[in-house]
Parts: C-alpha cells; sequence; structure tokens
C-alpha cells in the first residue's frame, strides 16, 4: 500500500502542476493530462483509504482518514466537473489539497476504531455531515474563483490566465447551488444529530454543536437575504468563507487537539 500511495500522490502532482505551470503558457494548461493523472490519482486514493479506514476490528475513523475521505469527495466532484466542462481552474486546488491528506495518513497514521454497522443511525449522521461539509467546502472554492474573477475584471490591464474562467453569472449560480444543497444537507445532518444522538449537549461535543448552529445559521441567512434582497458579492464570499471556517473547527478542531495533543 506504501507503494500505491506515493504513485497516487505523484499523480495528484502531477495533475496539479500540468495546470499551474502553463497557466501563462501561449498554449495553456495540459488539460488532457491534468484530467487523466487526476483520474488514476482518485481511483488509487479510493483504494488505499478503503484499505486503510476498513480494518477487521472495524472502521478506522481518526481524523487524518476522516479528513482524507473529505478530499476524496471535493476532488471527485471537482474533477467530474473538470471533466464535463473542461474548465480546471478549481483541479490543482483540490489535487494538491488531497496530496498533502495522502501524506498526512501516511506519515502520522491514527487509529479510532468504531463499529458503525452496529449504530445506523451514527452511519447516517455521519454521512450526512461529510457531504454536507464536502458540498459547502466547494461552495468556498467557488467563492475564491468569484473573488478572484471579480478581481480581474476591475484591472483592465489585468490578462486573465490562459486557462478559460467561467462568466462569472455562471460561477454564482453555480455557488449558491451549492449552498442551498449543502444547507439542505447541514440541516438534515444536525436533525440527525439531535434525534439519534445523546451527547451533542455534552462537554466534550457542545462546542462541535455550537458551532454548527452558527455556521447553519449563517447559511440560512444567507440564504433568505439573497433571496429577499439580492447580495453583494463581497457579502457572499465573506459568508461562505467564514461559514466553512466554523464547520472546520466543530468538525476538526477538537479532533485534532484530542489525537495529537491529548492523546
Amino acid at each position: 500500500m506504501i507503494a500505491l500511495n506515493l504513485i497516487c500522490i505523484l499523480l495528484y502532482l502531477v495533475a496539479t502542476l500540468s495546470v499551474t505551470t502553463r497557466w501563462f503558457h501561449k498554449e495553456g494548461p495540459m488539460v488532457k493530462v491534468s484530467l487523466g493523472a487526476a483520474s488514476v490519482a482518485v481511483l488509487l486514493h479510493l483504494a488505499t483509504l478503503t484499505h486503510s479506514v476498513m480494518t477487521g476490528n472495524g472502521q478506522n475513523l481518526s481524523i487524518m482518514n476522516v479528513g482524507s475521505i473529505t478530499a476524496l469527495l471535493i476532488t471527485s466532484v471537482i474533477l467530474i466537473l473538470s471533466l464535463r466542462n473542461q474548465q480546471n481552474f478549481l483541479l490543482p486546488l483540490v489535487t494538491s489539497f488531497s496530496a498533502i491528506m495522502v501524506l498526512l495518513a501516511n506519515i502520522t497514521p491514527g487509529s479510532v476504531i468504531v463499529h458503525i454497522e452496529l449504530h445506523p443511525s451514527l452511519l447516517a449522521h455521519i454521512s450526512l455531515a461529510l457531504l454536507a461539509y464536502g458540498c459547502l467546502s466547494i461552495a468556498f472554492l467557488y467563492a475564491l474563483q468569484l473573488s478572484f474573477i471579480n478581481k480581474k475584471l476591475k484591472q483592465k490591464n489585468s490578462a486573465i490566465l490562459h486557462s478559460s474562467l467561467p462568466p462569472l453569472m455562471q460561477v454564482e449560480q453555480n455557488l449558491f447551488r451549492l449552498i442551498n444543497l449543502g444547507t439542505v444537507l447541514l440541516t438534515l445532518s444536525l436533525a440527525s444529530g439531535f434525534f439519534f444522538l445523546e451527547d451533542m449537549f455534552e462537554q466534550r461535543q457542545v462546542h462541535k454543536t455550537l458551532l454548527t448552529t452558527i455556521a447553519w445559521f449563517m447559511y440560512v441567512s444567507m440564504i433568505v437575504l439573497h433571496k429577499r434582497k439580492g447580495l453583494r458579492d463581497s457579502t457572499l464570499i465573506s459568508f461562505t468563507i467564514t461559514g466553512v471556517i466554523l464547520l472546520t473547527l466543530a468538525y476538526f478542531g477538537s479532533r485534532i487537539v484530542k489525537e495529537f495533543f491529548i492523546g
């Protein structure tokens, strides 16, 4: 598995560099190389991650494995979108992130064994939480892209990168579709937690519940304000970035402290 992980990391890096090193090249990024390398890397990532999570004693949901699952989910979605529309501006961001997560999962192994098969409600809650986080993280990437395009459009003499950027309105529409879907998934995740889990307000979980609820209120408020009044792009971007930061602290903050500093 070590060899497969190294190949996976190498392919992710090839996918990243074949775009980023040719942004200003007259012939543009090597799109086919990037998409091909990323596609194979995703398959290898899935295979090695399955081997790491599915142990003989149960499911290993260490913070690194959960982070790797999240990276794989986000990269897979961005890859599919890139294959459909040949717009790969976001692809280097997620492939480099996945390469880092695969590396960290191998050099900082941990073990948090659970038996999800005995608790189907927990499986539903975790799945909804990861899907919500993945969806809203992709929305965060779209917000960065929206900010970048806005900045370039305001710079009259600034040359847009050779990798053809999508129209501003298309990015904004996709951003809100992702926010709407992510908010629905986040709502279901919170509801399943309140309904099925008994420790949502215990001391070791209350910060997670509080931060997730605040993020949920932010996303719902953003949707309502956008439908009633419309939101400036700067406000939309700020809300999206703040929301994903709160969710990251909720989902991963305490786990990192517990697994790496407390033990």
